[in-house]
């Protein structure tokens, strides 16, 4: 390479390095918006081409990658042509940006850039519009797409692909989104190269958890938002982190999306002197948020208690109409009572408990992973109040009625994601007889996006081959069975998405609705259409697949197998403790046997498991050997097996953290088939059973001890199940 070309390659390393210090200056400065810093560097840059003799000229490529590399450091969904030169950078005002006046060695280029002749600003533009056209005619992959390529995170096919989507869309998507919701690139990679690339530091916040001090600062530094930037910071999940006081204050802020434009606004919206942004996985973020949540929990919620009047007198009724009514008008209260809602949703709670325990005191228990807990309590506010504010929050319910039980719901966008409450209440006695007590239960509903196919249910493979096998079927019944709470619906959901195709009419008729499903014809009931209504008319709607909520009674349970046996796929439920009991369930309501034993493709019954903490479980070196072998384990599974037990840490609830599903998948033999055919009194459950296990079912035990072995549960969770094969 010769000594001019040297130059010329050391010439455009400059400018980019100014360019970038510029916009790593620009995070903590007001004066200039990125955009503009950006459009005037590129004016330079053009104009200083342009006017160089030949031995400094550069040709169009390279100007093109510079100007590329420029725009997306400004931002990452930035096109070149959308960049406008502003009047500041082209005009003979007198106005200079603060970042120019800080050195003298820039300084004197921008003034003679200002200082140059019309023609050469129009040359400035042309040139510019011609490393837009060449971007235009020739798609690039920059150094940062070819970093991913290089990594394996996307295929330089799927880049291009991207880049035209962003090109030609109107919703201005930015690329990166573009391949993780259009060609499904594993987000956390994607995103953590392109921190990577740009050297952001990456952060573990392990260390945040369970640290109240920090989680306060956290939480502190949220609230001095305005409504405006912190509905941002949620939906561009920004956190501030940790604040470095060393002469001057520096805000470190995390998330997992490091490039975005809108990181910098809401760090800038936090007001501190200087802010640094570094990277955090989305999980990482995701459970930092549901801490900031649990940071509140099992205290008492306290208000002001002169805020409120507490009535006595021989008019006793009259008096507590009055101070409920002063009460209930008081916005604190209905800030407190969402503040509820928020707050169970944050920490993945599936129900909320609210029960009075006298005239003054309301407690609130979640219902997480299973385990219902004390959240917190209200100590100074009249229980009644609390109870009339909750049922205003949701409809079709009436907060003067409190003698009878009502049903209601309510719809909230938490988090930018769209959240279901279904209410229920109840009168309860009090240690006050003169109190109007309710006892009020609220279920969270998540919605269908949560759910994905079967194969994320925690099936074992054997038991996942026969369950697609039977859902995959034109005809027949699929029942899923167990006690309330161990996942029927979320099951028989997955089941719909696993099936689910455009040629396929799909009906469901459930009482109440818990998830809606996109694809599905989802029957309203009412007043004037119930449930055996519907199930009547359905015949006449054409359906290929129908879902039917519950089994209740002979009638739905014969409409059920009336569809299935007239070439429908049915998929309904029973509270039953495992498969071969739904047979006796189904005989016992009165179904012929010549039905149940043609018309069953698979029954499945279930149970929701606590998982131990991946981050805190603790080898058990004191297992109860006995108890082991009680359960069927044999001496030589028992000393090749590591056993768990719960610790507890800040990450998860007395070392449990989530759930998962133990199975048991009963599929139609023949042997079976001919069993239920001789049934007279009563259907011969043993059997059954004994058919079903030569044919190779696995019993929720065997599936419980399976997780045992693999660590993923306590044999304690096992032994509280009370399953016996």
């Amino acid at each position: 390479m010769s000594t001019t070309q040297q130059e010329i390659m050391k010439r455009k390393d400059n400018i980019l390095l100014n360019v970038l210090n510029v916009f790593n200056r620009s995070g903590n400065k007001g004066d200039d918006t990125t955009e503009e810093m950006a459009a005037e560097e590129i004016s330079f840059l053009a104009e200083s081409v342009e006017k160089n003799d030949s031995a400094m000229d550069v040709n169009e490529d390279d100007s093109m990658e510079m100007a590329d590399n420029i725009a997306r450091q400004c931002d990452m969904n930035t096109d070149i042509a959308d960049i406008k030169i502003p009047q500041s950078a082209t005009s003979t005002s007198s106005r200079e940006p603060e970042w120019v006046r800080k050195t003298d060695k820039r300084q004197r280029n921008y003034q003679k850039t200002l200082n140059d002749s019309k023609s050469k600003e129009t040359t400035a533009k042309s040139q510019i519009d011609e490393s837009t056209s060449s971007i235009n005619r020739k798609v690039q992959i920059p150094r940062l797409m070819e970093s991913l390529v290089e990594n394996e995170i996307v295929n330089r096919e799927s880049i291009v692909k991207a880049m035209e989507i962003q090109r030609n869309g109107v919703d201005k998507r930015r690329w990166l989104d573009i391949l993780v919701e259009d060609f499904g690139v594993d987000r956390e990679k994607l995103f953590r190269e392109v921190a990577r690339y740009y050297n952001f530091d990456i952060v573990d916040p392990t260390a945040v958890m369970g640290n109240k001090d920090r989680l306060r600062f956290i939480k502190q530094a949220l609230q001095s938002l305005s409504p405006f930037y912190y509905e941002m910071a949620v939906r561009r999940k920004v956190l501030p982190y940790e604040l470095y006081t060393n002469g001057y204050d520096k805000l470190i802020v995390i998330t997992p999306d490091t490039t975005h434009a809108d990181v910098h606004t809401v760090a800038k919206a936090f007001q501190f002197q200087k802010y640094e942004i570094k990277f955090v996985t989305l999980n990482n973020w995701n459970e930092l948020w549901r801490q900031l949540a649990f940071d509140q929990g099992a205290k008492q919620l306290g208000l002001d208690v002169g805020d409120f009047v507490e009535s006595k007198g021989d008019d006793y009724d009259r008096e507590l109409e009055k101070s409920l009514e002063e009460e209930v008008g008081r916005g604190k209260l209905s800030e407190l009572v969402e503040g509820i809602l928020i707050d169970a949703v944050r920490t993945g709670a599936s129900d909320i408990h609210v029960v009075p325990k006298g005239s003054f005191r309301t407690e609130f228990h979640f219902r997480i992973d299973g385990q219902l807990s004390l959240w917190s309590a209200i100590t100074d506010v009249r229980a009644e109040a609390i109870i009339s504010v909750i049922k205003d929050r949701g409809k079709n319910l009436d907060r003067f009625e409190k003698f009878l039980s009502q049903d209601g719901y309510a719809q909230r966008v938490i988090d930018n994601t769209v959240i279901r409450f279904r209410f229920s209440t109840m009168p309860i006695y009090g240690s006050d007889m003169r109190s109007k007590l309710e006892s009020v239960v609220i279920r969270i509903l998540r919605g269908s996006e949560t759910t994905t196919g079967v194969e994320s249910l925690g099936m074992q493979k054997e038991q996942l081959d026969v369950f697609l096998k039977a859902i995959n079927k034109p005809q027949g019944m699929v029942i899923f069975t167990g006690p309330t709470g161990s996942g029927k619906s979320t099951c028989q959901v997955a089941s719909i998405k696993t099936i689910m195709d455009p040629s396929l009419n799909i009906v469901t008729i459930e009482d109440p609705v818990e998830y809606l499903i996109d694809g599905c014809r989802q029957i309203k009931l009412n007043h004037k259409l119930d449930f055996e209504g519907a199930l009547r008319g359905l015949l006449r709607h054409d359906p290929d697949v129908v879902v039917i909520g519950e089994m209740r009674d002979k009638v739905t349970a014969e409409m059920a197998v009336k569809l299935a046996n007239t070439g429908h796929l049915t998929f309904s439920t029973l509270h039953t403790n495992d498969s071969v009991s739904a047979i006796t369930r189904l005989y016992n309501m009165g179904i012929e046997p010549f039905l149940l034993a043609y018309t069953i493709n698979a029954i499945v019954a279930q149970r929701l498991v606590r998982k131990l903490c991946d981050r805190c479980k603790m080898v058990d070196e004191n297992v109860d050997v006995d108890l082991l072998t009680e359960f069927g384990l044999s001496t030589k599974e028992i000393e090749e097996t590591t056993f768990y037990k719960p610790v507890g840490c800040g990450y998860c609830i007395k070392g449990y953290r989530g759930r998962t599903g133990i199975f048991e998948v009963l599929t139609m033999t023949k042997e079976m088939r001919q069993t239920i055919l001789k049934s007279k009194d009563c259907v011969d459950e043993d059997a059954l059973r004994a058919h079903a296990l030569k044919n190779g079912m696995h019993t929720l035990k065997d599936s419980a001890l399976n997780l045992v072995k693999q660590g993923i549960i306590s044999i304690d969770i096992v032994a509280g199940l009370a399953i016996e094969d």
